[in-house]
């Protein structure tokens, strides 16, 4: 599916709870969609993300957090510890999905859809580190994608750009 999908909303994930859920029911929102981690540098982004949320989630936006241990093995919790980690710390209210892999032979489809629809620093295709962030348009396309160290709120802008474009 991963090399024939023509938009984001043909994808699914698991939940934290391991309910699988189709991206479709975000479709004609706009998403920022980014591999998180509790015990990372960046890990902080998650209070800038949660004020994306709350800032343009009434307008049709929406993050998608999808944990990763990929990187310095910074997120070995458990799908419940992930949870209580973000609510307690960070009050998330936005998605959690549960732990994937972004890189390698077991990356999930969405993300190795995402990095062939944007390439990163030099035109690399593999995520570099915990939260990497991609902007999704309402129609499913990749807008952009953000390096770990570009903090949510200067992608402000960009949501709102994407907030004004028609589906």
């Amino acid at each position: 599916m991963t090399a024939l999908a023509q938009s984001v909303f043909e994808f699914s994930a698991a939940d934290l709870d391991g309910q699988s859920q189709a991206l479709a029911q975000w479709r004609g929102k706009v998403l920022l969609i980014v591999n998180t981690a509790s015990a990372c540098g960046f890990t902080p982004q998650y209070a800038g993300l949660q004020a994306l949320q709350e800032r343009y989630g009434p307008q049709g936006f929406t993050v998608l957090a999808f944990p990763c241990n990929q990187f310095g093995a910074q997120e070995p919790g458990s799908a419940e510890e992930i949870a209580q980690f973000c609510i307690s710390r960070y009050a998330t209210t936005f998605p959690l999905f549960a732990k994937v892999e972004v890189n390698g032979e077991h990356a999930h489809p969405l993300w190795r859809w995402l990095t062939r629809e944007a390439s990163g620093l030099l035109g690399s295709h593999a995520i570099k580190w915990n939260f990497t962030k991609f902007l999704v348009g309402r129609d499913g396309q990749v807008l952009k994608r953000y390096a770990p160290q570009e903090k949510p709120e200067l992608i402000g802008p960009d949501i709102e750009m994407a907030l004004q474009a028609a589906a």
